[in-house]
């Protein structure tokens, strides 16, 4: 019983956040994506892209809702079939309602200064971004994609992002001017570094952990992280007497939880934390439902 209230409270705060996130997604779009007629690249940008191309060039007036969940379609089967069920119902409701807040909300100007505009818009796009990171739920569009390559293939795949995000710019460029286009570079630059900056579950680091104790180091490492170690046998070569050292691969977000409990553990313990650039073979990633 405790365990299903548990759940219970857990999705709760899951659909909690996903809400407040929708909103700020929908209040940076009319706040300062439409005040400084940028595109933010990814689906969100194409969706305007085509919104705006109706407008201008046939005369029509599409909402913004039909347009983006249909570009969405694609992505929202590929992680219902590769990244989980409930982390693609919690991204289709931050899709469905930031896209439906962003046709309902009025345009509220902050400012018209572009810069301040690229910069502060960017930085909350990123923010946001990382917020339904956290959530286990993505913004939808290219962060399915973005998540995937990841999760299933161990590759950060933001900066390949960015780069398809700047052919969507180039072609806003052509069709509405260049000023919104490089503006809106610099708006998806701020918010791709934010993305790198707040989320980092995405990256490893190697852990080397020098210790007289090192199968109950193991035991932290294997309950904190789920993640395997090794341990080598070495000498000390200032007192000449055996140490032991374990080697373990973990998550960057899981680095100061399994240090905290390894000195918790080991006083005299000494750690080294090494950044991995690349990581072949099996590593556990955390389920996202």
């Amino acid at each position: 019983m405790a365990e299903k209230r548990k759940v219970i409270e857990k999705d709760a705060l899951r659909f909690a956040m996903v809400l407040l996130a929708s909103l700020v997604i929908a209040f940076n779009i009319k706040s300062f994506v439409r005040a400084g007629n940028l595109f933010p690249g990814g689906f969100t940008g194409l969706s305007l892209l085509a919104q705006r191309s109706a407008a201008k060039y046939w005369g029509l007036d599409i909402p913004y809702t039909p347009i983006n969940l249909l570009l969405n379609i694609g992505p929202i089967f590929l992680s219902w079939k590769t990244l989980g069920k409930k982390f693609t119902l919690y991204s289709c409701v931050v899709i469905i309602l930031s896209a439906v807040f962003t046709d309902i909300l009025p345009v509220t100007a902050i400012t018209y200064d572009k810069p301040l505009i690229s910069i502060f818009g960017g930085l909350i796009n990123g923010a946001v971004m990382s917020f339904c990171l956290y959530a286990n739920a993505t913004t939808g569009g290219t962060d399915f994609i973005a998540v995937y390559f990841s999760e299933k293939k161990g590759l950060d795949a933001w900066d390949y992002i960015f780069i398809g995000n700047a052919v969507i710019l180039v072609t806003a460029g052509a069709l509405f001017g260049w000023d919104a286009a490089l503006y809106s570079i610099i708006f998806q630059f701020t918010s791709t570094q934010v993305v790198h900056t707040l989320y980092r579950h995405y990256y490893q680091d190697t852990m080397l952990v020098i210790t007289d104790k090192p199968n109950q180091v193991y035991e932290v490492i294997k309950k904190v992280t789920r993640h395997d170690a090794t341990v080598f046998k070495g000498v000390g070569c200032y007192e000449k007497e055996e140490r032991n050292m374990v080697y373990s691969v973990v998550s960057r977000d899981e680095v100061k939880k399994v240090t905290d409990a390894i000195r918790a553990l080991d006083q005299h313990v000494f750690i080294n934390v090494i950044r991995t650039e690349q990581v072949e073979g099996r590593f556990y990633h955390r389920p996202k439902d």
